[in-house]
């Protein structure tokens, strides 16, 4: 699912090159409905907002930021339809929390 929306990355190495490219080859209005989502996401979901700001941290720019968390919603989506289970805020984003630190 991710490979067909064209939100997974291509890694290319050879010998002593590695590179990592964006994917080309989609289905584009699967893709642009995924940085919408991606984009929306980001107003109304702390998990994905976290996400989305870590990945900018990083020195990634706007949109391969937004085109990582598109494919991080993917990856959720995957999850809910395999195991036939709602989508849960808490569930889909508990391991990117910031761990909390005890006084």
């Amino acid at each position: 699912r991710k490979n067909y929306a064209g939100t997974s990355p291509i890694t290319r190495a050879s010998g002593r090159t590695h590179s990592v490219q964006a994917r080309f080859a989609r289905n584009d209005r699967l893709a642009d409905a995924l940085q919408r989502q991606a984009f929306s996401a980001i107003n109304t979901s702390p998990g994905a907002r976290r996400y989305y700001d870590k990945q900018r941290a990083r020195d990634s720019g706007y949109n391969p930021a937004l085109r990582q968390l598109g494919n991080r919603l993917v990856g959720i989506l995957h999850g809910c339809l395999k195991t036939r289970t709602h989508y849960d805020e808490a569930t889909a984003w508990s391991h990117h929390a910031t761990p909390t630190t005890a006084a």
